[in-house]
């Protein structure tokens, strides 16, 4: 069952990461404008921000191999139109529009209901384990995915670029459906739900976990720093330390940490599994401040290779907690807030970066973005009792252990 779990999630990881660059690629090939791109990735994130709470509820109500089946499904029948329509040489930018709509929305149905799946098919003992296997697959895809689909595209067009993502979905949705979990816990109230009762509930839950929230809002600014370093990098790399090459350097890198960072993590004696998900976090403040000086590229690659191995520890780590602290039949609408601060954080990084930077100066912003994420992130643990008793103290053995046997005592609220 792990094994199909892996394979199912590296395939839909390799998907995912494959069409941003196909769909840029496209967009710019049919109408050259960076308008007309800007509202084809809008069209994506704007369904998948207004539609993650519902897809969190419905991840908590059905089974989420079967959640999980049809989000695949339809964002490969969503990429397969997009290479029939290319293939056929009739692309309109409202159509891609559209489908990339379709495919939001998809993504908003479908994220929430992954952490139940894999709460679901993998016994808690083995659960660090198999999110470190799913991290190292998506980082991966995160490297090898642009690198395909930019090659597939100079030799043969974005259409076989985006047939080939549809076809990577299917192949994902046929595994991962495949798998089996046992019925969803029955709800704690009389009566039928109601959506916004479950909504509430669910809201309820992450309210009632402070040490979850604030670790959420940690995040977020996390994100945020991110947009903030990934649209200012570049431009200060660029125009004045050694040019587009100082820049590859700097993100491979950051890869190369953040690889690093998830073989590491079920391998590391952690025993506060929340406080070492924030300081990881906060370790976003070292790339910030090298680049605000700035230093030779060298040296913000190392500072930004050891935020992403940071990143990298943070990531399987926080899964894991997070499926052992909180309820299985509300996992989905908790994640699916978690997910909703994430994704808005980072774009709005990207918008007001270069706005900001013209009012504060780039090292001023930098600093302060720095400076704001790590302490943001190291609040969260502030309060040891809220933190480490809630969550700390009943961890797993795979949290707490290399080797991931179970703990004494351990507790599940």
């Amino acid at each position: 069952m792990m094994t199909r779990l892996l394979i199912g999630r590296a395939l839909s990881a390799l998907a995912t990461a494959l069409i941003p660059t196909t769909l840029t690629l496209a967009v710019l090939r049919t109408t050259g404008g960076a308008e007309a791109l800007g509202l084809v990735l809008a069209c994506e994130l704007v369904p998948l921000l207004l539609l993650l709470p519902v897809g969190g509820v419905l991840a908590d109500r059905l089974r989420p191999e079967r959640v999980v089946l049809l989000a695949d499904l339809v964002r490969c029948l969503a990429q397969t139109a997009i290479g029939v329509q290319l293939l056929a040489g009739v692309p309109r930018v409202a159509d891609l529009a559209v489908l990339s709509a379709v495919s939001g929305v998809a993504i908003a149905f479908g994220m929430p209901a992954v952490p139940r799946l894999v709460a679901g098919a993998v016994p808690g003992p083995d659960r660090l384990r198999a999110n470190a296997r799913i991290g190292v697959a998506t980082s991966l895809s995160g490297v090898i995915a642009p690198a395909l689909a930019g090659a597939i595209t100079l030799a043969a067009g974005p259409a076989w670029a985006a047939l080939l993502t549809g076809t990577v979905y299917a192949c994902s949705a046929l595994t991962l459906g495949g798998i089996r979990t046992a019925r969803r816990p029955q709800q704690g109230h009389r009566g039928t739900p109601t959506f916004g009762r479950d909504l509430a509930d669910g809201w309820r839950e992450v309210r009632s976990r402070p040490w979850f929230f604030r670790s959420v809002l940690g995040h977020g600014v996390w994100h945020f720093a991110a947009g903030l370093f990934l649209t200012l990098g570049p431009l200060t790399v660029v125009q004045r330390l050694g040019g587009e090459a100082a820049w590859v350097l700097i993100v491979q890198c950051g890869t190369v940490g953040l690889v690093a960072g998830v073989f590491a993590a079920p391998r590391l004696p952690i025993r506060r599994p929340i406080v070492a998900v924030q300081v990881a976090a906060a370790l976003y403040l070292a790339p910030m401040a090298a680049l605000a000086v700035p230093g030779p590229a060298w040296t913000i690659a190392a500072a930004y290779a050891v935020a992403m191995f940071g990143l990298g520890v943070l990531s399987p780590l926080w899964e894991t907690v997070v499926a052992h602290e909180v309820p299985e039949g509300a996992l989905g609408r908790v994640r699916s807030f978690d997910q909703l601060i994430s994704f808005a954080a980072r774009p709005l990084g990207f918008a007001v970066a270069v706005p900001l930077a013209g009012v504060t100066g780039t090292t001023g912003l930098l600093l302060a973005g720095g400076v704001l994420v790590a302490v943001a992130n190291l609040a969260a643990v502030a309060g040891r009792a809220g933190a480490d008793g809630g969550a700390g103290a009943a961890q797993p053995a795979s949290v707490r252990t290399p080797e991931g046997r179970r703990p004494r005592g351990g507790r599940r609220r």
